[in-house]
């Protein structure tokens, strides 16, 4: 049910409360089988429930499909999983033989298609989800791929499909990669239910009912759920939203004196009265006025928004955008309405039906999900000759957060690049102390090659910790997209009070020597708590901290919703006192993104010149990724700005749209100005824009007149430096070498450079830090920012 301001939603079934089904009695199975011999050796003959997923199998509360398949598993099903099948036929997904109950279906932890391409549409030469970095072990757009096979292998066996790709998708949508408008993922797949956002709830609630034999097509009333049918049900007040500046339907006034909810025409109530009374007699009547809004409310748990069709949004971006504004505003799960979307025409038209997003996990849930008994380990499948997973067959992504734990769910910050709050939503969701530190001294005592440092304690954000609505009535009746956004709502509590005894509580516990927080950190909130940020700053950063500004330019911090640059400086000022008072050389390393709708090429010049002030050379930068279903990706398909209302008309605010190979360069350009292959596309933009005043050989030149010997190329920095290892004269921290050197061009034993020019790679806790000579290096100022792209 849904909640109105004055009525608090219906509390679901914990996730812990459910009866388990009759298989518990199997038991709890060391890693989730991926072949019929682990079944035979668990004593099975078949599995209920089998998960297809794009990514390799780790065991670990980090990957959904483990955490999918354990909250499964403590239901008492026997789960099985294929992971990274091979989709050219379906016979791989025979494996595990039929399912009792249905297929799980993942693209994996990333959307294949941002998986598999950069923001240039080019193709990666690695995949950090794959054992030894493969590129290639999964299709393009894998969850509709999976599912067609699943369908092609067991047609009878209903088909649930989920994971961030099917979220994002779950309506007709913008498709970077094909620069379409593509239809529902639902449509595409023929799969039977949709869930989206973090499943557990939905999935378990499906997954009982489905083993009570209820056929997939009977359940619609699920949350977080989205499925195809034809037409709106009887019972459901359906509200027509497939146009834009057309009139609605006039109500006639209400009469004041009627009966509470009458829609009765003016003077009704006194005609009705008099004849009651008969034969002129008069009978009194009490006075009841009733607000106008009581007469006139719908009941939202039945009641149902109509966006446009498919085929609608297609040929118009001015109804693309208002289909894109329509679903953010649903995205409060007290207060959501269903959508539906219709996808065709005629006789064969389709609706596809999205239900009010899942209620958040409570603190209890929460630890229960993340207290299940993972193996926190790739499965020995992937295991190299040595039986470990370090070597060759490391999968990056599980070593990168081997060592981390993850506090929290959620992002209220609402920027309109990022997709977190469609997929996980907006309301915090927190696991308590307690489950915490249990984690941290699981890691301790279990975990191989841990040498007490914990790489994270975080989240979406660093510092949303137990961060909420003061009151639960304003949250439940808040439509805004963000709390933080143009500044922080009065309601919202910013204490960071529980993240501080948190850090400190962790930080106390024996064979722990260092707890750091790699998560990105909210800023705008952090100098709320100049505590925080002391706490922070002084025992928390490895030598540097990650923070996003973004921009500096109103502009296009306004299309996403992001702080102005003061916000930063004010944080800035506090990090360099509390580090100068502990004595530490720490440096912030700010990230910023290129080519942003809203961004004008002024705007990327202005950005230049600070970066220049302020001594930072990016080495690695982001150029605006256009995901499905993100507000950005409505501005960047349509030049229009969803964040205002849209019209026909002068009143829709368009949005510069950066579009074009040798644009979309020329912003990359600025952020790496002092790039010497950027500076003939720099200066013949800087001539065009009347600033050829840059162009110069001083220090408050952005661009120089000379143009030393290269080969005119760009060379994008992912895998490694973008100074081209020849072109080196001295490694950091390592002798001289001079050009015609024929020594390897790699930094000293024991040292590696990380993304970030002149910086030492970051402690992750599975290796000591480098030393050269037993000496401890240095450590120099950084010269670069930027985002991996």
């Amino acid at each position: 049910m849904n909640a109105s301001p004055d009525r608090p939603t219906a509390a679901p079934t914990p996730l812990h409360r459910y009866k388990p089904y009759w298989a518990k009695r199997f038991g709890v199975a060391p890693f989730l089988p991926m072949s019929r011999a682990e079944m035979e050796a668990l004593g099975w003959d078949s599995c209920d429930i089998i998960l297809v997923t794009g990514d390799a199998y780790v065991d670990h509360p980090s990957f959904g499909m483990a955490v999918i398949g354990r909250v499964l598993e403590a239901q008492g099903f026997r789960v099985g999983i294929i992971a990274q099948p091979d989709w050219h036929s379906a016979e791989p997904f025979k494996a595990l033989g039929r399912p009792n109950l249905f297929w799980g279906v993942t693209a994996g932890n990333m959307d294949s298609m941002i998986n598999r391409y950069t923001a240039d549409r080019k193709i990666r030469s690695d995949d950090a989800y794959t054992p030894g970095g493969v590129a290639g072990k999964r299709p393009d757009r894998a969850c509709i791929v999976y599912a067609q096979r699943c369908r092609e292998a067991y047609k009878d066996v209903p088909i649930v499909i989920g994971g961030i790709e099917a979220s994002l998708r779950r309506i007709a949508h913008y498709d970077y990669w094909s620069d379409t408008v593509r239809r529902s993922i639902l449509i595409d797949s023929k799969a039977d239910l949709l869930l989206y956002g973090n499943a557990e709830r939905a999935l378990v609630e499906v997954a009982h009912r489905l083993a009570r034999r209820e056929p997939v097509e009977s359940i619609t009333d699920v949350r977080g759920t989205a499925f195809v049918r034809r037409g709106v049900p009887a019972g459901w007040v359906e509200i027509d939203s497939t146009e834009v500046d057309r009139p609605g339907r006039v109500e006639p006034h209400p009469n004041p004196y009627g009966e509470e909810g009458a829609m009765a025409a003016p003077g009704a109530g006194c005609a009705s009265a008099a004849a009651e009374a008969g034969d002129g007699a008069t009978v009194p009547q009490p006075v009841r006025l009733v607000p106008r809004a009581a007469t006139l409310r719908l009941p939202r748990e039945r009641t149902v928004i109509r966006l446009p069709s498919y085929e609608q949004v297609k040929a118009d971006p001015v109804l693309y955008a208002h289909a894109s504004r329509v679903l953010h505003l649903e995205t409060n799960p007290h207060n959501a309405r269903a959508l539906v979307q219709r996808h065709g025409e005629g006789p064969a038209a389709r609706d596809v039906w999205i239900n009010p997003p899942p209620l958040p996990l409570t603190t209890e849930e929460m630890d229960w999900v993340f207290g299940l008994p993972y193996a926190r380990s790739p499965h020995p499948a992937y295991a190299d000759a040595n039986g470990r997973h370090d070597g060759p067959t490391k999968i990056p992504a599980w070593e990168m957060i081997r060592f981390s734990v993850n506090i929290m769910r959620g992002c209220f910050g609402g920027c309109t690049f990022c997709s977190i709050t469609e997929h996980e939503g907006r309301i915090i969701q927190s696991r308590s102390e307690d489950s915490i530190i249990r984690e941290i001294e699981e890691i301790r005592d279990k975990v191989p090659g841990f040498t007490g440092v914990i790489s994270d304690l975080g989240g979406p954000t660093a510092n949303m910790y137990r961060l909420a609505c003061k009151s639960p009535r304003i949250e439940a009746a808040c439509r805004k997209p963000s709390c933080v956004y143009p500044d922080i709502c009065p309601n919202l509590n910013t204490d960071h009070g529980p993240l501080v005894r948190l850090y400190r509580r962790a930080r106390a516990l024996p064979g722990i020597k260092k707890i750091l927080i790699g998560s990105g950190l909210r800023y705008d909130l952090a100098v709320r708590s100049p505590e925080y940020v002391k706490e922070l700053v002084q025992h928390h950063v490895g030598g540097y901290l990650k923070i996003a500004p973004e921009h500096t330019e109103q502009g296009p911090l306004s299309k996403m919703m992001k702080p102005g640059i003061g916000t930063y400086d004010r944080f800035k000022a506090m990090f360099d006192k509390y580090s100068k008072e502990a004595g530490k050389e720490q440096y912030l390393i700010p990230y910023f993104i290129a080519a942003h709708p809203g961004t004008t090429d002024e705007d990327m010049m202005n950005l230049a010149l600070w970066l220049k002030r302020n001594g930072f050379r990016a080495d690695q930068v982001q150029t605006f990724y256009p995901s499905p279903m993100a507000t950005a990706t409505a501005m960047y398909h349509t030049g229009l700005n969803p964040l205002k209302g849209i019209h026909r008309d002068e009143r829709t605010e368009r949005v510069d749209v950066v579009k074009g190979e040798r644009r979309r360069r020329l912003h990359k350009a600025f952020l790496r100005y002092h790039d010497p292959n950027n500076w003939p596309l720099l200066r013949e933009a800087l001539k065009a824009m009347g600033r050829a005043d840059l162009i110069g050989n001083g220090k408050h030149h952005l661009v120089p007149t000379y143009q030393p010997l290269t080969d005119g190329s760009y060379r994008a920095p992912r895998r490694a430096n973008s100074t081209p290892p020849a072109a080196r004269s001295r490694v950091p921290g390592g002798p001289a070498q001079p050009a015609h050197s024929t020594r390897p061009p790699h930094p000293p034993k024991g040292r590696l450079l990380t993304q970030h020019t002149g910086l030492p790679p970051r402690v992750t806790g599975a290796e000591p830090a480098g030393r050269t000579g037993g000496v401890p290096q240095a450590r120099r100022k950084p010269k670069s920012s930027g985002r991996p792209t």
